[in-house]
């Protein structure tokens, strides 16, 4: 699961930006103005015949500052990314 969905910066992040760009979700902000330090990204990639299904989470990053449920509340009633 990404962290950045607990992230203090999720809003304003360019990292976690780019991963809803290649997840095709809408974004929390058109401009992200914060660059975070040192983020980890893992890929996942799935075949399922002959498609190929790529997810991207952020697991890691020096930025990182725990505020729970920050996705949640910018986007309340809304599944949160897993």
């Amino acid at each position: 699961m990404c962290i950045c969905v607990n992230c203090h910066y999720v809003d304003r992040c360019i990292t976690y930006h780019a991963v809803e760009t290649q997840h095709e979700q809408p974004h929390l902000t058109e401009n992200p103005n914060f660059e975070p330090i040192e983020p980890s990204i893992n890929v996942n990639i799935r075949t399922h015949e002959d498609i190929i299904e790529m997810e991207y989470d952020v697991v890691g990053c020096v930025s990182f500052k725990r505020e729970m449920g920050k996705w949640a509340k910018l986007r309340p009633g809304e599944l949160v990314p897993t």
